[in-house]
C-alpha cells in the first residue's frame, strides 16, 4: 500500500480524529481533575464508563479489521479504494467515529467530569462536520449508486 500519508498536507496529517478525541478527553480530565463539580460516581459509573470505553475500542478494532481485510485506507482525508459494507459496517457507516465518542463518554463518566459531559456531542458535531461529510462525498463520487444505496440501509452513526 506504501506510505498512505504522502498525498497529505500538513494540515490534515494533524486533522485527525483521534486527536479532537484526545483534546475533549484533556478537558474532561481537567475539569474533572481541578474543578470537581457533582456527586460521586461509584461503582454503576465505574462500570458504565468502563462498558462504554470498551464497546469503543471494540468497535474501533473491529473496523480496522475490515479496513485491513479489504486493503484499503483508514486515513479520513483520502479516498477508500473499497466501499467497506461488511462486518461492522453493516450497523454503523462510522464505527470508528461512535467508538470515539463512546470511548469519551465513559472516559467522563469514569472521572466523574459530569459538566464536560457535553463534550460528547461536541466531538459528535466535530467528528461530523470536519470528517464525516467530506468522507461521504468522496465515497459518493466514487462508488455512486453504490454509496447510495448502502447510506439508505445503513444509518451513519446508530
Amino acid at each position: 500500500m506504501g506510505n498512505p500519508f504522502r498525498d497529505l498536507t500538513l494540515d490534515q496529517m494533524l486533522d485527525i480524529p483521534p486527536l479532537w478525541l484526545l483534546i475533549c478527553a484533556l478537558l474532561g480530565w481537567a475539569q474533572a481533575e481541578f474543578l470537581p463539580i457533582g456527586p460521586p460516581g461509584g461503582a454503576v459509573t465505574d462500570l458504565l464508563g468502563g462498558v462504554l470505553v470498551g464497546g469503543g475500542i471494540l468497535l474501533i478494532l473491529l473496523a480496522a479489521l475490515e479496513f485491513r481485510k479489504h486493503s484499503t485506507t483508514i486515513v479520513p482525508h483520502l479516498t477508500p479504494g473499497t466501499l467497506l459494507t461488511e462486518g461492522i459496517f453493516r450497523r454503523t457507516r462510522n464505527p470508528i467515529y461512535l467508538g470515539d465518542v463512546l470511548i469519551l463518554t465513559g472516559l467522563m463518566l469514569r472521572w466523574e467530569a459530569w459538566i464536560s459531559l457535553p463534550l460528547a456531542a461536541a466531538l459528535v458535531y466535530i467528528l461530523d462536520q470536519r470528517f464525516v461529510r467530506a468522507e461521504e462525498e468522496r465515497a459518493r463520487a466514487a462508488f455512486g449508486a453504490r454509496f447510495d444505496a448502502y447510506c439508505a440501509q445503513t444509518r451513519r452513526w446508530l
